[in-house]
């Protein structure tokens, strides 16, 4: 059996998004395309992760490389296998690099483990990849192939979307285990630039924001029956008659249809005119969505109506994070503990994964209904809920940390100073419900502000001058 797979992703054609960019931003996209496809001279630009679905990374790996593909640009993507105890390393990576020391230190055996995972990844991944193709590994769970690809005469560069803004004895652990693994690449891409860590090379250290893509099922336009029809079929929405349109577009222009129910856990469902906090992210304590439930019921539920809506992928479809079910089970044991007026009005959301368009499409509707979106992170990377959100004219509040503050500016909605004040959030989110003048006028600027600054053409064009570097 095969550890590496390959992900096909169908092509996107970008001359749809001239609507929303404009007709000069797509001219420059095409034209330095063009001209990137000279330089890479038959060569093959490879993105290596470790899932296809459940996540960020995953959602803009596939939307880029379908944009690439219409471009004529040769680019591949393949997904690395590991064991459990492989993705219990890497994730505790992954919490030490955001500042968070549980589980401990990595053992010298968790070290030996990791490089033989990925040894053996590295062994398939060489059968395909070409010297001077440019290699772009995503994240702590590729770290560890850089040193074998670049031997090979891969042109390597790493991409992490992970990082804080700040140092501390955790952070300094997780770039102690990982620096040997990439001393090798002749590229560092970061999100911000506070979390390029200082032993990284100036030369070759990269800037790149994500982005997101209007035309992917998680933002297309959805009229409003289409919007409760399918949160009704989902099971999220109370009041709606069976049978509406749940159609969306897919990833590939297809018409695709809603049709499986989510995992909910709730005693009663909101109907289409109540008003709805949803915070849509992974099961991750860093998520924080147990303080979104705490905010809720002691400073919002008091004073007034609406319900909270907390969803998050079907714990078991998310291979590369074993703690989403323990993180999930907290929730349940505290949701069982609310009094009982609070519990009523608050909804734990499992998203099954089986069709990751129609999961987009779920998304997409839970956040067009929402009257108020949240992250209240604990840490964040970037945090591309936020302006997902945002492209849906959506008010978000959200914690001022790492790459939240660079998405909410102001007046496109509220910044939390401090992440764990349940007070704090609680007041904002009752600002915006009472007053949804402001709510509004936020919403429409949020928007604005994402066309300007986190969409695909503008990923395209950062992404092309680093590729263009490794490929000369």
């Amino acid at each position: 059996m095969s550890l590496v797979e390959s992900v096909k992703v169908a092509g996107r054609p970008v001359s749809q998004l001239v609507p929303v960019i404009g007709a000069e931003r797509y001219a420059r996209l095409v034209r330095e395309a063009g001209q990137f496809r000279e330089r890479l001279a038959g060569r093959t630009i490879w993105n290596i992760s470790s899932t296809a679905v459940g996540g960020g990374v995953a959602e803009m790996l596939r939307v880029l490389t379908g944009y690439v593909h219409d471009l004529g640009i040769p680019m591949r993507w393949m997904v690395i296998t590991g064991d459990a105890k492989f993705f219990a390393v890497t994730k505790r990576l992954h919490n030490q690099i955001h500042g968070e020391a549980a589980g401990g230190p990595l053992s010298d055996g968790d070290a030996a483990h990791y490089a033989q995972m990925l040894a053996a990844n590295a062994g398939e991944l060489l059968d395909e990849i070409r010297p001077g193709d440019p290699v772009l590994l995503h994240d702590p769970q590729t770290a560890g192939l850089v040193a074998t690809l670049a031997s090979a005469g891969a042109r390597v560069a790493w991409r992490c979307h992970i990082g804080l803004d700040w140092e501390n004895d955790a952070t300094r652990a997780a770039w102690r285990f990982l620096r040997p693994h990439l001393a090798a690449a002749e590229g560092y891409v970061f999100s911000r630039r506070q979390y390029v860590p200082a032993w990284v090379p100036s030369q070759k250290t990269w800037i790149i924001p994500p982005s997101i893509d209007p035309y992917s099922p998680k933002n297309h336009d959805l009229d409003g029956a289409a919007v409760r029809a399918i949160l009704a079929t989902i099971g999220v929405l109370d009041g709606v008659a069976p049978g509406g349109p749940t159609s969306f577009v897919r990833s590939d222009g297809a018409t695709g249809v809603v049709t499986r129910p989510a995992d909910i856990t709730g005693e009663s469902r909101p109907s289409p005119a109540d008003p709805l906090v949803v915070q849509v992210s992974r099961w991750d304590r860093l998520k924080d969505m147990p303080g979104v439930m705490t905010g809720f019921a002691n400073h919002v539920a008091p004073g007034g109506g609406g319900y909270l809506v907390l969803a998050g992928p079907a714990v078991s479809g998310v291979s590369d994070d074993p703690e989403g079910a323990a993180v999930f089970g907290d929730c349940l044991l505290q949701w069982q503990g609310l009094p009982a007026a609070v519990r009523a009005r608050t909804l734990l959301v499992n998203l099954p994964l089986d069709d990751i368009d129609e999961n987009a499409a779920m998304v997409n509707a839970l956040q067009r209904h929402a009257t108020v979106i949240t992250q209240k992170s604990l840490a964040e990377g970037f945090g591309l809920t936020v302006a997902e959100g945002m492209w849906k004219a959506r008010p978000v509040v959200g914690s001022a940390i790492g790459g939240i503050i660079d998405q909410i500016a102001p007046g496109t909605g509220i910044l939390l100073p401090d992440p764990r004040d349940a007070t704090a959030f609680g007041a904002a989110v009752r600002q915006l419900l009472d007053d949804p003048g402001q709510a509004t006028r936020m919403g429409l600027a949020a928007r604005a502000h994402v066309r300007d600054n986190y969409l695909a053409d503008l990923h395209l064009l950062h992404y092309g001058s680093l590729l263009a570097t490794l490929a000369s």
